[in-house]
């Protein structure tokens, strides 16, 4: 490709839903809460082990609690992508950026995941599968009706590219 239709590396425009925040927070919580939860336990029942198990949990919930508080806001400013009809752009990570395209061309599969958090705050996430060693192309944190409207047009759009497998 060459020209105005080239795909190439550069920013995506669209950023996920605000609702994503919440998501991304709800899931550090629960997965600071577990251990959190089973070392206060067995500082409860294990009274030699006591002090160390309950300073243990303190340990891991503090910076459990500031994750939650920090990062999913910054990963709302960061995550990005954007479909046209050559590619699919998406940009995630924090400390680690990954900015990723999949040519329509290269795309195989297009799937809509919710899981139950998602479901109850109207999210979704669709995955791109293609053609490469590096896996799936996912896009996070997308409102239900939007991902449900991507997965249909990307549907579209990859069956009316040439060199589609189908």
């Amino acid at each position: 490709m060459t020209g105005e239709n080239a795909v190439r590396l550069r920013p995506p425009r669209n950023a996920v839903d605000e609702r994503a925040v919440t998501w991304w927070r709800w899931q550090l919580l629960v997965t600071t809460a577990v251990p959190v939860a089973v070392l206060a336990v067995l500082g409860a029942f294990i009274g030699p082990a006591r002090s160390w198990l309950l300073l243990a949990a303190v340990a891991v919930a503090a910076p459990g609690l500031a994750c939650a508080a920090f990062f999913p806001v910054w990963w709302f400013r960061v995550h990005r992508w954007e479909v046209t009809d050559d590619a699919v752009y998406v940009r995630t990570g924090a400390l680690r950026q990954e900015w990723r395209i999949a040519p329509m061309s290269r795309i195989q599969t297009v799937d809509t995941v919710r899981g139950p958090l998602e479901q109850y705050l109207r999210l979704a996430t669709v995955t791109v599968t293609t053609a490469s060693s590096k896996g799936a192309i996912r896009i996070e944190g997308l409102d239900h009706e939007l991902a449900a409207g991507l997965a249909e047009r990307l549907t579209l759009l990859t069956r009316a590219t040439p060199g589609d497998a189908t």
